[in-house]
């Protein structure tokens, strides 16, 4: 009888580790790292093999809410942003070849207003994703630097997936890296000019509500002396254009 209840114990064991939500996003990650490189994505492999994909994304849409309630707060941030890449990817990948996300659906409100995404029992879209969850509940400026939107004007994809344990160092990569792209962000110092990507005009409040100004989240992630020019103030901002081009290699 002893024996018996060891036995079923383990298995139960197993089953729970069977259950047990993966926080290292390795299907994901695997997917990432086959089909995005520095010059972007293979939307064309993504259509042709995308049961790792769709099986990651089931994997999320599985997640009951107590459940996601008890992950902790970096948890729940890194899974929301990957959900959110994971499903950007399944939208073009099913609708690929196209030239810009925003020819999906364009008669019907866009790419971002359609319900492409499952989460916690709900059919949402990626802007209620965006702006109803990630931005007010994290109120990290960085989410702009780690989701992506399929396009070239933003943040390069990143190959791997977030990790809670990897969170904050992923985020300041993801924000260094941007801000060192110099089609998108630079200055110019004797004009006192700083060209930012429109990405910090569209969601200018969430840098200023956190940091006081664009400039004060801006100066800690570049370098040195760019950082001195920017810490004296007096600059003028304007943005750089904004490519909706797909992101495909």
């Amino acid at each position: 009888m002893k024996r018996l209840i060891i036995s079923l114990l383990i298995c139960l064991g197993a089953v729970s580790a069977v259950q047990a939500f993966d926080h290292s996003h390795a299907v994901l990650d695997g997917v990432l790292g086959q089909t995005v490189n520095a010059s972007g994505v293979n939307y064309a492999k993504l259509k042709n093999d995308s049961a790792p994909l769709n099986s990651y994304l089931d994997s999320l849409a599985a997640v009951k809410e107590a459940e996601f309630k008890g992950f902790t707060k970096d948890q729940q941030m890194a899974l929301l942003i990957n959900l959110y890449n994971a499903a950007t990817l399944k939208l073009v990948a099913d609708h690929y070849p196209v030239k810009s996300i925003k020819d999906i659906s364009a008669s019907a409100g866009g790419p971002w207003k359609q319900p492409v995404i499952k989460w916690l029992g709900k059919s949402i879209t990626l802007d209620a994703l965006e702006n109803e969850i990630l931005r007010p509940t994290f109120q990290d400026p960085r989410v702009h630097f780690a989701i992506n939107c399929a396009s070239i004007g933003c943040p390069a994809l990143r190959n791997q997936a977030f990790q809670a344990e990897k969170l904050q160092t992923q985020l300041d990569e993801q924000t260094r890296a941007f801000l060192k792209d110099r089609s998108k962000n630079r200055l110019d110092a004797k004009t006192k000019t700083l060209y930012l990507s429109s990405i910090f005009d569209w969601f200018k409040a969430d840098f200023v509500n956190k940091f006081g100004s664009v400039e004060k989240f801006i100066a800690p992630f570049v370098d040195a002396n760019d950082r001195a020019v920017i810490e004296k103030g007096g600059l003028t901002l304007k943005s750089t254009d904004y490519s909706w081009s797909l992101n495909q290699q």
